[in-house]
């Protein structure tokens, strides 16, 4: 019997997708069959469900799960797999990859075939991996591991490892670790660890350790450390310790331990110790410090006598505001 949210083929298969090489070799030495229509049985089989390695067949189901187990040059194919014959659970969310006793060759292909394949088999609106998923406005489009997701105004896009998600105005782009998510006006976007996230005028952007993100006007930024979030006029631009942190006319930039944080005029910059803050004329600075074992804060204002505008300063040893060279 097939499990609750997973589809099947019209005979009650499931889909299976795996790579190997054109000779059918793959790990361990197996050989696949490398003509639709062949059978795989595993030698060593063994049905408890918590063996995660070895003792079967291995692929994603449906093509959702880890994409780092297949290789985009070798020979992508699709088997189909008898409910019966999977030791994995797979009522528990996405598994990284299936266990199975045996399967039929159903398509042999590239990437581009097999995602296709899916897709048009009853896969359509899965996080299939390295696939390509895409709505209409006020639609949801959904991508796996390395692929790339588009979803018209105010729709949703998510993609996962790697890969790309664009929202129209007032979506929501999430992008998976060193992806790319990009949102319209009043849209949020958010990608992971060294990631990019852009978000157009109103909207926020996150990216985690080591991004990037970008808000337009009004915005919010937010980037882990070492990264860098800008934000437009009147936004609000965050940054981990170490990274940079930029907001625009009236805005307010935050940089955290040794950051930067650059605000425009009337803006607030505020940045950790150690770190460096600049702000327009009329703007206010703000740079944390120690002093006999407590925190403590320096605050001044961007004047024009005592403080210069656009002049990036730090902190002396007596908590003094001094210009950087």
């Amino acid at each position: 019997m097939s499990a609750p949210g997973w589809p099947t083929l019209p005979d009650g298969r499931y889909a299976v997708l795996r790579t190997h090489r054109a000779d059918g070799a793959s790990y361990g030495g197996f050989r696949w069959p490398t003509e639709v229509g062949g059978v795989a049985v595993a030698p060593d089989w063994d049905p408890d469900p918590s063996i995660e390695c070895g003792h079967g067949l291995h692929g994603l189901l449906w093509g959702c799960g880890d994409g780092s187990l297949l290789t985009p040059s070798l020979t992508w194919a699709i088997v189909a797999v008898d409910p019966g014959d999977i030791a994995t659970r797979i009522d528990m969310g996405v598994p990284p990859k299936v266990r199975f006793r045996s399967a039929e060759v159903i398509h042999v292909g590239d990437r581009g075939t097999a995602t296709g394949w899916i897709a048009a088999h009853g896969g359509a609106g899965l996080p299939v991996v390295y696939g390509t998923a895409t709505a209409g406005d006020g639609g949801t489009a959904t991508a796996g591991d390395g692929g790339t997701a588009t979803a018209g105004d105010g729709g949703t896009a998510t993609a996962g490892y790697g890969g790309t998600a664009t929202a129209g105005n007032g979506g929501t782009a999430t992008a998976g670790y060193r992806g790319t998510a990009t949102a319209g006006d009043g849209g949020t976007a958010t990608a992971g660890d060294d990631g990019t996230a852009t978000a157009g005028d109103g909207g926020t952007a996150t990216a985690g350790y080591g991004g990037t993100a970008t808000a337009g006007d009004g915005g919010t930024a937010t980037a882990g450390d070492g990264g860098t979030a800008t934000a437009g006029y009147g936004g609000t631009a965050t940054a981990g310790d170490g990274g940079t942190a930029t907001a625009g006319d009236r805005g307010s930039a935050t940089a955290g331990y040794r950051g930067t944080a650059t605000a425009g005029y009337r803006g607030t910059a505020t940045a950790g110790y150690d770190g460096t803050a600049t702000a327009g004329d009329g703007g206010v600075l703000i740079i944390h410090r120690y002093d006999s074992g407590r925190r403590r804060l320096s605050v001044g204002q961007v004047d024009g006598v005592t403080l210069l505008p656009d002049t990036p300063y730090r902190l002396d040893a007596a908590g003094e505001f001094e210009a950087v060279a």
